[in-house]
């Protein structure tokens, strides 16, 4: 299996998260209430899903740019539903 490599900004994006998920921890160890925390959360949510649409977008065209360099674009329509699968999956 080839190795994926992630764009640099893709891994900016994760660190923000994962700081993001701290401070909620933190919000939460100082008893905010549930609206503060709720809305950071969904704030995590949303910075997660773009990440993960990101990550599919990428692998897509670069899976498609490899079918045509190998002359093959039979696959192409297989790699697309795939890729619109993992969408729906990680909601």
């Amino acid at each position: 299996m080839k190795q994926y490599e992630y764009d640099v900004n893709i891994r900016k994006r994760l660190r923000r998260v994962e700081g993001q998920v701290r401070g909620v921890l933190q919000m939460m160890d100082d008893g905010k209430g549930c609206k503060d925390v709720v809305s950071q959360l969904t704030a995590v949510r949303n910075a997660v899903d773009k990440a993960i649409a990101h990550i599919v977008a990428n692998n897509l065209s670069d899976c498609i740019k490899e079918e045509q360099r190998s002359g093959s674009d039979e696959n192409i329509n297989t790699l697309i539903e795939q890729a619109v699968e993992l969408m729906i999956k990680s909601r």
